[in-house]
């Protein structure tokens, strides 16, 4: 199933999804809220293959006591180029900073060699209803797979 998942190559994950007459707009083109969900994904998978998978920390979570979440804190997104009906996409995601209570990550959706999307994520980890300092093993998980 690893491939529905994508792999990590040279410490990038990187993701292919086509491009389906329901993700684009009237003129033919990916409306812009659907980046977003390519990326979600491709953030979802990336932690699956490197050994977070989202399921297993929530089922964990509930034997302790108040549980967590990891949500987007900010994002900031250049849209560079439009992708079009059956394009081919790569959804590339690295980390580039682990800190106490949230990771920044970098994405960007391509189709060949060409960035069509650039995005930095900040992601936090919540529980109890605020920020709270990442559980050393998701941080050596990320730091593990951090490039410089």
């Amino acid at each position: 199933m690893s491939h529905l998942d994508g792999e990590i190559r040279d410490g990038r994950h990187h993701m292919q999804v086509r491009v389906y007459y329901e993700d684009t707009d009237f003129s033919g083109i990916v409306y812009h809220a659907n980046y977003l969900r390519y990326m979600e994904r491709g953030r979802t998978n990336h932690l699956r293959l490197m050994g977070a998978e989202q399921q297993a920390l929530f089922e964990q979570a509930e034997t302790e006591d108040s549980g967590f979440a990891f949500v987007v804190r900010s994002m900031h997104l250049d849209f560079l180029k439009p992708a079009r009906m059956d394009d081919v996409l790569d959804v590339v995601t690295w980390p580039t900073a682990v800190k106490g209570a949230s990771i920044m990550l970098s994405q960007e959706v391509r189709r060949g060699e060409d960035v069509l999307v650039k995005a930095e994520v900040r992601v936090a980890f919540i529980s109890g209803g605020r920020a709270q300092p990442i559980p050393k093993s998701i941080r050596t998980l990320m730091k593990a797979d951090l490039i410089s």
